[in-house]
């Protein structure tokens, strides 16, 4: 990407995307999660694409709405945008299940990421990986920093993908769990947007910094995304007594309006 080339992002989605597409001198436009259900604007960023998108980025399921968009989606803007590299970032596609990774021989302009931050929860080591056609990844070497990673990130992330078993484990509690908030939000009448990823993106009107305050006083962590979605306040999906506990603060919470 270089100045003025256009960058195609969608809203609201993770910070870095815009910041760096900026540093980098690019023309960044965004496109909206739909109004209301939050879903993927899929013929909204068909529409978006011109000859002069050099990259298109898109967190799929996306954090903080949860929603993503299917394969045959994925596959629409790679063939709309030729031209254009396009980054489907999976971070959170343990919990989802759906991957581009499949889809690579067939697309030179694809590109996939992944990361050790999330289900493995070694966010504080900034590892990841990118998948692309190797022609691509010489391209890729050319830019990178000699310290790009540490050697010690290096050793956990050989260590944690020799152990899958654990992943499998802990993804099927954190969906056992997500169900399990679902049935409390509901029971509370609080609404929410049905999640592909470990969080739940919940609708609390004027009283999202209230309810973040007073779970927070309980010690419960929640994050309000009022800032981006107006009286949205994200919840993380733990393990299931941790979803009962924080079910039973917010019922507490929730019922003295």
């Amino acid at each position: 990407v270089d100045d003025d080339d256009e960058v195609l992002i969608l809203k609201p989605a993770y910070a870095m995307y815009k910041f760096y597409a900026e540093v980098a001198g690019a023309q960044v436009r965004e496109i909206a999660y739909r109004p209301g259900t939050l879903a993927f604007p899929l013929q909204e960023l068909l529409g978006a694409i011109q000859p002069s998108t050099k990259a298109i980025l898109i967190s799929n399921p996306n954090n903080p709405t949860g929603t993503g968009v299917d394969l045959d989606g994925v596959v629409r803007i790679l063939k709309r945008a030729p031209h254009a590299a396009v980054l489907i970032d999976e971070a959170y596609y343990e919990f989802s299940g759906v991957t581009a990774i499949g889809m690579l021989k067939d697309y030179p302009n694809l590109f996939v990421s992944r990361t050790f931050s999330k289900v493995y929860g070694m966010a504080a080591l900034r590892i990841g990986c990118l998948f692309t056609q190797a022609a691509n990844v010489e391209w890729l070497r050319k830019a990178q920093s000699p310290y790009s990673v540490n050697s010690l990130a290096v050793l956990a992330a050989r260590a944690a993908i020799r152990d899958p078993q654990f992943i499998e484990r802990y993804v099927g509690e954190v969906l056992a769990a997500r169900e399990l908030l679902y049935v409390g939000l509901e029971k509370l009448n609080i609404p929410y947007i049905k999640s592909q990823g470990n969080f739940v993106l919940t609708q609390m009107g004027d009283r999202a910094i209230e309810i973040r305050d007073g779970l927070r006083d309980r010690g419960v962590l929640v994050r309000d995304r009022s800032y981006e979605i107006a009286g949205c306040v994200r919840i993380t999906v733990g393990t299931r007594p941790q979803m009962r506990i924080l079910l039973k603060e917010l019922e507490d919470l929730w019922r003295k309006k």
